[in-house]
C-alpha cells in the first residue's frame, strides 16, 4: 500500500515521532469510514485546530490520506472558510468549472455527481470567497488520488505476467508508470512551492492534469480488468475527475494563468532556485 509521506512541519511544533503517530491515526480513520461519519471522527482526531495551527502540515497530510485511501469528507468548506476568516465547520458554495456553483453537503445524501459517492449538489450561485487554500488543498487531494492510482496499476504490472514473465518488464508498461511517476512528482513539487494566489492556481491545475494522464496510463496498463466495478481503479478515476473541476478545472486554470501572464507582460518568479 502507498504510504503518503506529509510535507515538512515547517513552523509547525510537532516532531516526526508525532507526525507518524498522527498519520497513523488519521489513516486507520479513513480506512474504517467515510463522509460524514469521517468527519465527525476528524474532528475528533482535532482536525479543526489542526487547519489553525499548523495548516502548512495539517492540510496536505490529511487531504494526501484522502486520496491514498479513497475516502471523502466535505474538508475543503473548512479549509476555505478559514481562509476567508470565517467560522469554519458549516459548508459554502463553491465555485465549479463551466460557471457553475456545487455545495459539498455536510451530511450523506443522494447525489447525481459522476462519483456518486461525494454528497454534491448544484446551486444558483455564490458569494466570492478565496480560493488559493482551497486550490492547494484539492491539489494534495488529487496527488494522492494519483499516487493510489499508480500503486495499483504498478501491483498489476508486477503480479500479471505475459510469455512467461512480468508485464511489467515490458518497455510500453515501464514507459507509461514512468510518465505517470513524473507528472505526480511535478505535481507534488509545484504543490511545496505554491504560497500565493497564481502559485496555488498553477499547482491545482499540475495536480489535475497529473490526475488525468495518470488515470490514463494505469487504465491502459490494467487493461479490461480497470473497467470493472470490482476494482478500486473506477472509483479514483470519478474521484479525480470532480475534484480536478472543482474551484477550476486544470485546462481553465491554465487558460486563466496564461491570460494572467499576457496581462501583465512577464511571468513572475514563483521560485527562487
Amino acid at each position: 500500500m502507498t504510504t503518503y509521506n506529509p510535507a515538512p512541519a515547517t513552523n509547525s511544533g510537532a516532531t516526526d515521532s508525532e507526525l507518524d503517530l498522527l498519520a497513523t491515526a488519521l489513516r486507520k480513520s479513513m480506512q474504517t469510514t467515510t463522509g460524514a461519519a469521517l468527519d465527525t471522527a476528524l474532528i475528533e482526531l482535532g482536525w479543526h485546530e489542526m487547519l489553525d495551527e499548523m495548516p502548512e502540515t495539517a492540510i496536505p497530510l490529511v487531504f494526501g490520506l484522502l486520496g491514498e485511501t479513497g475516502a471523502h469528507a466535505p474538508l475543503v468548506n473548512d479549509v476555505v472558510l478559514a481562509e476567508a476568516g470565517s467560522e469554519i465547520g458549516g459548508s459554502v458554495p463553491l465555485p465549479y468549472t463551466g460557471s457553475t456553483w456545487i455545495e459539498w453537503s455536510r451530511s450523506d445524501r443522494e447525489t447525481s455527481a459522476l462519483d456518486a459517492e461525494l454528497p454534491l449538489r448544484v446551486v444558483e450561485s455564490g458569494d466570492s470567497v478565496p480560493v488559493a487554500a482551497g486550490r492547494r488543498a484539492l491539489g494534495w487531494w488529487l496527488v494522492g488520488t494519483s499516487r493510489a492510482m499508480l500503486n495499483l496499476a504498478r501491483t498489476h504490472a508486477l503480479d500479471r505476467t505475459q510469455f512467461g514473465k512480468p508485464i511489467a518488464g515490458f518497455q510500453a508498461v515501464r514507459h507509461r508508470l514512468a510518465e505517470t511517476f513524473v507528472a505526480i512528482e511535478g505535481a507534488e513539487a509545484t504543490l511545496h512551492a505554491a504560497t500565493d494566489d497564481l502559485g496555488s492556481l498553477l499547482a491545482k491545475a499540475a495536480a489535475g492534469r497529473a490526475a488525468i494522464v495518470t488515470a490514463r496510463h494505469c487504465q491502459q496498463v490494467l487493461g479490461g480488468i480497470g473497467f470493472t466495478a470490482e476494482h478500486d481503479l473506477h472509483r479514483h478515476v470519478r474521484r479525480a475527475l470532480v475534484l480536478d473541476g472543482l474551484l477550476g478545472s486544470s485546462r481553465e486554470l491554465t487558460r486563466e494563468a496564461g491570460a494572467l501572464i499576457r496581462t501583465s507582460g512577464s511571468a513572475p518568479r514563483l521560485v527562487n532556485l
